[in-house]
C-alpha cells in the first residue's frame, strides 16, 4: 500500500494515528490511537452509528470485531516495518458481554511473528481493562520491507 511508504518518506511511519487515518474503514469508525512509549491503545469514541441493538442500546458486533482486528494490525505494523498493511489469514472472536454506548478501547499483543505469519491476541474493554468485552486471535500476512 503507498500509503505506508509516503508516511515512511515523511518521517511518520511510526505515527499509527496517522496510519489508522489512512484505512477507510477506521476512519469510519473514528478510531483514535493513543501510544505511550512502545505500547498503542486504540479508542472507539462512542457514535450513534455504532449501535446494533437500540432496545439495550449495544455496540453492532461487526464495529466490535473490526475494532480487534484493527487493533492487532496497528500493533503489528507498530512493531514491524512492512511493506504493506498486514493481511487477516484468520480471526477467531469471543464476544464477552455487551459493548455499552460508551468508548472502548483495545490493545493486542503480538504473540508469535515469524518471516511472513504473525499470531496477535487483542482484547477491547470498555470500564476496566481486567473486564474485557471481546477477545481475538487472529493469523496475520506480512509483507516486510
Amino acid at each position: 500500500m503507498k500509503m505506508l511508504a509516503e508516511l515512511r518518506a515523511q518521517g511518520r511511519g511510526r505515527d499509527m494515528q496517522a496510519v489508522a487515518e489512512q484505512i477507510p474503514y477506521a476512519r469510519f469508525l473514528g478510531i483514535q490511537v493513543d501510544r505511550k512509549g512502545n505500547e498503542i491503545t486504540v479508542i472507539l469514541p462512542f457514535s450513534e452509528h455504532l449501535v446494533g441493538n437500540v432496545v439495550l442500546p449495544a455496540l453492532h458486533g461487526g464495529a466490535i470485531g473490526a475494532l480487534l482486528e484493527i487493533t492487532a494490525i496497528l500493533q503489528l505494523l507498530h512493531d514491524n516495518a512492512c511493506e504493506r498493511l498486514p493481511k487477516t489469514i484468520d480471526l477467531s472472536v469471543d464476544y464477552l458481554r455487551s459493548g455499552r454506548p460508551q468508548p472502548t478501547y483495545g490493545r493486542a499483543i503480538v504473540t508469535r511473528h515469524g518471516r511472513r505469519v504473525a499470531n496477535v491476541r487483542s482484547e477491547i474493554w470498555q470500564d476496566a481493562r481486567s473486564e474485557p468485552i471481546a477477545v481475538s486471535h487472529g493469523h496475520y500476512l506480512l509483507t516486510p520491507l
